[in-house]
């Protein structure tokens, strides 16, 4: 016989201290540290326990007994459901500062270097419609939230076009309105929508694998230009030209309409044909005068204005004159390397991808830059010994790893090259704060410049400057 599950406390009239580095608030009962979710410091509540550990516990807020004073009304309809946004009912200035503390924190504590003061946080100019990049999920499986549930209505119409409900992998919340993408990304996604139902297009059942909608990708440009990709599931030709048909009428505003038919287990389509209904293949951006092509499966920054104030700091703390020779890191589709290139004698970017890789040559061709070398393989096995003896010693090296941080082997090889520079941009400070410890024994820390990309979320970029000692 299964034993029962013990029932955790619930813990009442509790003050909320803290923001912890994942974006959930603090309390401390008895001594031991509380994790719930959207709560604010100062915000008095009651908290279901939902798992509990000798040292901490996690929760949930079913109470709030009194707001706090900096608490902001959050205003998405979709806040506290969907998973995305939990910073909403933070003032955006009160985001910042945690943010900043954020990687104060993370390099001082796990770095345990010497530091110089810290550049202000640079925030975004807009908060919101401020990402150019969202994919919508389509679903047979809606979620309902509790008010639906408690309303005893009857519900027909399981079908959901949205994003998927974390820890729920067949779940998807039915969006009506994103405040992350331009307001045509909700238009096209609701009309999508409502053309499906009405027609009696059988939305994705993740489980058993059938159906004939699978996601909606949309992108855009800040040169307003926009790309749609509608994903199928089951290959049936007639339905989908009547979807692509109605899209080409209702959005001529689209400059890139294209579709795919994905089959497998999964939803990446990197793997896949991607086949042009109407319009180009690809969308460009723009910077300073620079083009940048974009295709279905490029990686871009999803923020293209705070991107621009990104690189323009790793530009900045790079220094250079012209004469450099610049090795760029886990280059992507070579948008730092293409950036930098016309202030330096010549830039090497390398990256595992690719395809990356052929839009980074891309992208140099596109803008008549002629001093780039770009290289496909892993970081560890490409920059060696005899790589750089044969293109040179950088001089400065820019690195924008993943989350995970650097392989000792390619901080090895920094070290080995001995730049003057390094310009070590970062989406995790807490992986970037344990690299700095490791390049401490030769570089010392002299510029550190965080960034937000992702306002209303706890993700934080940050560009610190080594110089050699």
């Amino acid at each position: 016989m299964a034993r029962k599950k013990k029932q955790l406390p619930l813990l009442e009239n509790i003050l909320i201290t803290d923001v912890a580095a994942e974006g959930k608030a603090i309390a401390k009962v008895d001594g031991m540290a509380v994790f719930v979710p959207f709560a604010v410091p100062g915000d008095v509540v009651d908290i279901q326990l939902t798992r509990k550990k000798n040292s901490f516990a996690e929760g949930r807020v079913v109470r709030i007994e009194k707001y706090a004073e900096n608490r902001t009304v959050p205003f998405c309809s979709h806040f506290g459901v969907c998973g995305g946004c939990k910073w909403q009912m933070l003032p955006y200035n009160e985001q910042l500062k945690q943010k900043h503390r954020q990687v104060t924190d993370n390099l001082e504590r796990i770095g345990k270097i010497d530091l110089p003061d810290f550049n202000p946080i640079l925030g975004a100019s807009h908060a919101t419609f401020y990402r150019n990049k969202l994919e919508f999920t389509f679903s047979n499986k809606k979620w309902l939230t509790e008010a639906q549930i408690a309303s005893n209505e009857t519900f027909d119409n399981m079908n959901a076009l949205g994003f998927h409900i974390p820890g729920m992998f067949d779940k998807v919340l039915d969006i009506d309105k994103c405040w992350l993408q331009d307001d045509l990304s909700n238009q096209i996604r609701n009309a999508v929508r409502e053309f499906c139902l009405e027609n009696g297009y059988t939305f994705f059942d993740l489980r058993n694998q059938v159906g004939l909608m699978r996601t909606l990708i949309i992108r855009n440009s800040s040169i307003g230009e926009w790309m749609v990709i509608v994903v199928f599931y089951e290959d049936d030709p007639e339905k989908r030209e009547k979807l692509m048909n109605f899209i080409t009428e209702e959005f001529p505003q689209i400059t890139s309409l294209l579709y795919v038919v994905n089959q497998k287990a999964n939803d990446t389509i990197t793997d896949q044909e991607v086949i042009v209904w109407r319009g180009r293949d690809h969308i460009y951006e723009e910077m300073e005068g620079l083009k940048f092509k974009i295709g279905p499966k490029s990686f871009f920054q999803t923020n293209s204005e705070q991107a621009y104030n990104l690189y323009k700091v790793a530009r900045d703390f790079a220094q250079l004159s012209g004469k450099e020779t610049v090795y760029d890191l886990y280059t992507g589709t070579g948008s730092i390397a293409n950036f930098v290139a016309r202030n330096a004698k010549k830039v090497v970017g390398i990256e595992y991808v690719p395809e990356a890789i052929h839009d980074a040559h891309e992208n140099s061709r596109l803008n008549g830059i002629d001093n780039t070398l770009f290289y496909a393989g892993d970081m560890k096995d490409v920059l060696t010994a005899d790589f750089i003896s044969e293109h040179g010693r950088p001089d400065v090296i820019i690195t924008d790893p993943p989350r995970a941080g650097m392989h000792n082997d390619v901080i090895d090889a920094i070290l080995l090259a001995e730049p003057e520079r390094i310009v070590y941009v970062s989406c995790n400070p807490a992986t970037q704060a344990r690299d700095l410890s490791l390049l401490d024994g030769k570089y010392r820390v002299t510029r550190v410049q965080p960034v937000d990309m992702f306002p209303h979320t706890h993700h934080v970029e940050n560009v610190v400057l080594l110089e050699k000692r």
